[in-house]
């Protein structure tokens, strides 16, 4: 089938141009070109059009939910039950979003994500893993993260890393400040991103391998990044609305939907986040979708499961961040969607000739609310229910099918 999308305001690599995208199958054929005969014409009524979402780092695949947040790739997290350090597990993960969405298997580093032997990277590459993670926590031993690093330089892998050094955080559920003094929350100093990040930064340097820290989220992080970036390391930092739009202060009773890893920072931490947004530090905006029920977060604040469910208020979340980073939306989709295919090692993420056909209509001024009993995820656990957010996706494609519709 061959479709002609007409009026729309194209977000290309660089600048929006108005006009039509001709797709041709499954692909993108052509910007502003003549009709081709016989195509099927789609006005988009000058919304946005923009390369669909590639959320990079994600633990579950909800297909509702990622397409109705404009997503059309996932970048699984290796923590899935079991771990995707086999590959026949590989490939079924892989499988799993099929027809509706691709799904790029993050392999794990080590065998069952226990920090200690190596994963077999060469055979997950064979069944389709496009990085390899360290999970939901980092390789505590540095001799295990040097040869994890090696490995995968070798096998052309990015790694996908977590940030904090466990032991400052371990039993931890906040970050040191005020607001955990006050609530008396058992606390981890925000240094114990910083003294992660730097002890891998020192490992990717010794082997030159490329390293992706899957969150960063304090103003010493983002220093240390910045610094290894004018270096010249290939290193590269991802962050999640939440810690862009949220400081400790959310946490202040008790909400548990506010339960996150790593946890909320302080409000001049944020702040700082913000700043790396503006001036190109971070690479990457994931979702960081992380569905928890009941039995997870309805619980007390220390005893309750972290993470949030983040896939479809994705896109509404960062352009709010972007407005208040002033970032245009070249900018802001670059980090949703080209940065993370490059980092996955993916040829998309970008509307051109040539490009897969996975594009978003998006009404940018859209407004609605985020209500967590209304979210298509499996759990709706977010700590921005009730928010009045603007922007909104009115429908995805991924290979030239529309998959969904508002």
């Amino acid at each position: 089938m061959t479709l002609h999308l007409v009026n729309a305001r194209i977000v290309l690599a660089d600048r929006i141009v108005s006009g039509s995208v001709t797709i041709k199958g499954d692909q993108i054929a052509a910007i502003n070109a003549a009709a081709p005969p016989g195509a099927e014409t789609i006005d988009c009524g000058g919304r946005l059009l923009a390369p669909a979402i590639v959320d990079l780092g994600a633990f579950a695949v909800d297909r509702a939910a990622c397409l109705a947040g404009g997503i059309a790739r996932v970048g699984l997290m290796p923590d899935q039950s079991p771990v995707l350090d086999d590959p026949g597990i590989i490939q079924r993960s892989a499988a799993s979003g099929k027809p509706d969405l691709w799904v790029h298997p993050i392999a794990a580093a080590t065998q069952r994500l226990a920090g200690e032997q190596l994963a077999e990277m060469a055979i997950a590459v064979e069944a389709g893993a496009r990085a390899v993670a360290t999970g939901r926590s980092r390789i505590a031993d540095s001799g295990v993260m040097l040869r994890t690093l090696a490995y995968a330089r070798d096998c052309g892998l990015t790694v996908i890393t977590h940030a904090e050094d466990e032991g400052l955080s371990a039993g931890t559920v906040a970050t040191a400040g005020e607001t955990a003094t006050r609530l008396g929350m058992r606390a981890a100093p925000a240094i114990a991103e910083g003294l992660a990040i730097a002890r891998d930064l020192m490992l990717a340097e010794q082997t030159g391998a490329a390293l992706h820290f899957r969150q960063v989220t304090t103003a010493r992080g983002f220093d240390l990044i910045r610094e290894a970036k004018r270096r010249g390391l290939p290193v590269t930092c991802g962050i999640t609305p939440a810690h862009l739009l949220l400081s400790d202060i959310a946490m202040t009773d008790f909400r548990t939907f506010a339960r996150l890893s790593p946890p909320l920072r302080d409000e001049a931490d944020r702040k700082a986040a913000l700043a790396a947004l503006a001036d190109g530090t971070i690479d990457v905006i994931a979702s960081g979708h992380d569905p928890r029920g009941p039995e997870e977060k309805r619980l007390p604040f220390g005893d309750a499961a972290p993470g949030m469910s983040g896939a479809e208020t994705l896109l509404a979340l960062s352009l709010a961040a972007a407005r208040e980073a002033a970032m245009d939306f070249p900018g802001l989709f670059a980090m949703l969607a080209a940065h993370p295919a490059h980092i996955l090692g993916v040829d998309t993420g970008r509307i051109a000739s040539g490009q897969p056909a996975d594009l978003i209509l998006v009404d940018p001024d859209a407004p609605w609310q985020i209500v967590a009993d209304d979210m298509l995820a499996r759990a709706g656990n977010t700590p921005f229910d009730g928010l009045p957010v603007t922007g909104r996706v009115r429908w995805t494609m991924k290979g030239g099918v529309i998959r969904y519709r508002a």
